[in-house]
């Protein structure tokens, strides 16, 4: 009855909806917890509306460090609910709501000292690994000795490294993540648009009654109706307070959180590496050939929409990194740089971020109107379910329970089957069977959507960039089938070529937009527009590394 596609048809159909219908609930926002609370809302048989004014995952939701996990350094300050809540939340990812985007990663704790830190770490991993309860999709931690290090991880440099502790959490593509939720509220029947900007609230006397919006395309003005509206803004939610005249019950204070990409080979190690600093955490996670390495964690009051990495974020994350590294990291070994801000819950002024709580609020601070923010990427589908609980009050009717712990997100469902007939898939569409593999752990079932596409035209099975796996085919579905409207949606989002490229997918985007010009029916001047845009978008992006190369 309803499809997941995401595409310009549909959103034009979701414009007709919007503006002519009353919804239950209408979601602001289209980050993770945005399309979160949508599915939760929809999955409960509710009338559902999401607004997004730029594109899906735009904010936050691109720019995480790409794990999913309990937050071991949470121990620390004893927020035990925290942790086994989100540990609780990678379970069901890696066993059963998204297999196919969530995977397992294990990492080293390097230890320098032979009794007290080994004792000390390894009782915060026994208690991190009974947090998680009886089901247990990973391995439990395991002591390793110095020795079995130099063979697991040769770059760790052998003259500090007494031995080390492996545990296990799990690493996402969180764009791709938050992507495919959104498909699968929108196969539940949740109409959806990006592009629309919510200028203003409507109000019957006290009472939201939906909100005015503005489609960014045409910049017509329409109203949209709802019983109860959620907004899930993120780093957004105080200046959007403000405007509507709202008065929350919270405040959210902004973390910058700056990662680097480096080669496989600038790393030397079969795990992923965690290190305590002086204020936070600092992993180095393999991402297929490559490395992310980060991340920072420092008080922000920029422009919300344009995070920037500085010159001492890049030296702070390789001069941590090189503690332990030999050879060390250098700046010219970079590819790219990305920044990201965290919501997070201030209960204080002056607070720094890394003591606010990474702890979710929901609040109501008018009738028919809830907020949330602060939380964890991991955490996002509990944080959907209490926003939902707290709003369905206004719909002043009973309300099935939320379902989303046990609602697959649309590509699990026989992945495990698929993964069994690699070489059977490979050999019957003439790719390889690598190919298949990096679709499987893209798409998972719905690759049938990218061989259909490959089996109309052949040449798009030929890679984007030939060093890269994304395949030609992967740039058009991004249009036809994942709602993506421009050159920055498909290199920065729906793919990841933006930090995986060394040029960060420069020289592509003129292809790309060659591509996706053909669907959303450009001319060579929106072709051309799109390019810049996306160029003008890559060379702030970059200042940081060449400012720090260059110095």
């Amino acid at each position: 009855m309803f499809t997941s596609q995401l595409n310009p048809l549909q959103r034009q159909k979701a414009l007709t909806s919007l503006a002519s219908e009353e919804f239950d609930i209408l979601i602001i926002g289209g980050g993770v917890n945005g399309v979160g609370a949508a599915l939760d809302a929809v999955s409960r048989g509710l009338k559902v509306a999401l607004v997004e004014a730029h594109d899906y995952a735009a904010g936050t939701s691109s720019r995480s460090s790409k794990l999913i996990h309990g937050g071991l350094r949470y121990l620390e300050q004893y927020d035990f609910k925290l942790v086994r809540e989100a540990l609780h939340e990678r379970e069901l990812m890696v066993s059963t709501q998204c297999p196919h985007l969530v995977k397992p990663v294990s990492f080293l704790y390097p230890l320098t000292e032979k009794v007290k830190e080994r004792t000390y770490v390894g009782a915060g991993l026994a208690l991190y690994d009974a947090l998680r309860g009886f089901k247990r999709a990973l391995p439990s931690h395991k002591h390793l000795t110095g020795k079995t290090i130099a063979n697991i991880s040769p770059s760790l440099r052998q003259d500090i490294i007494t031995g080390a502790i492996r545990y296990f959490d799990a690493q996402v593509d969180d764009a791709r993540h938050t992507m495919m939720i959104a498909r699968t509220a929108a196969r539940h029947g949740a109409v959806m648009a990006t592009g629309v900007r919510v200028d203003d609230l409507t109000r019957s006397g006290k009472k939201v009654t939906g909100v005015v919006a503005i489609d960014t395309a045409t910049n017509k003005k329409f109203t949209i109706s709802a019983k109860a509206t959620i907004m899930c803004a993120g780093v957004w939610s105080d200046e959007l307070h403000e405007k509507f005249g709202l008065t929350p019950g919270y405040s959210v204070a902004m973390s910058k959180g700056v990662h680097i990409v480096v080669p496989g080979d600038a790393i030397r190690s079969k795990d992923g590496i965690i290190l305590k600093t002086a204020v936070s955490v600092l992993f180095l996670i393999p991402w297929g050939d490559k490395w992310i390495v980060g991340t920072t964690d420092t008080p922000y009051e920029g422009d919300r929409s344009k995070p920037l990495a500085t010159q001492e974020d890049v030296q702070y994350i390789l001069d941590q990194a090189n503690r332990v590294l030999d050879p060390k990291l250098k700046a010219e070994d970079i590819i790219g740089v990305f920044a990201g801000l965290r919501p997070l819950v201030a209960n204080k002024t002056g607070s720094a971020t890394t003591k606010l709580s990474r702890e979710h609020t929901v609040d109501r601070p008018a009738p028919g109107f809830v907020s949330m923010a602060g939380g964890k990427y991991t955490t996002y589908r509990v944080m959907a379910k209490d926003a939902v609980d707290l709003a369905v009050l206004d719909l002043r009717r009973l309300v099935n329970d939320s379902v989303t712990e046990k609602l697959p997100l649309i590509g699990a469902d026989g992945y495990f089957a698929l993964k069994q007939q690699v070489a059977k898939i490979a050999e019957e569409n003439a790719i390889s069977e690598a190919t298949v593999t990096h679709l499987l752990d893209r798409y998972g079932s719905l690759i049938e959507e990218i061989l259909e596409l490959i089996a109309e035209d052949a040449s798009l099975s030929e890679r984007i960039i030939p060093e890269l796996p994304y395949l030609k085919a992967e740039i058009l579905h991004a249009v036809t089938h994942e709602g993506a409207l421009s050159v920055e949606d498909v290199l920065l989002r729906r793919t990841r070529i933006s930090f995986e490229a060394f040029d960060g997918g420069a020289d592509a985007a003129k292809e790309v937009a060659k591509i996706i010009g053909e669907a959303l029916g450009w001319g060579a001047k929106e072709r051309s527009a799109s390019v810049s845009a996306f160029l003008a978008v890559m060379e702030k992006e970059e200042e940081a590394l060449v400012e720090l190369v260059n110095s």
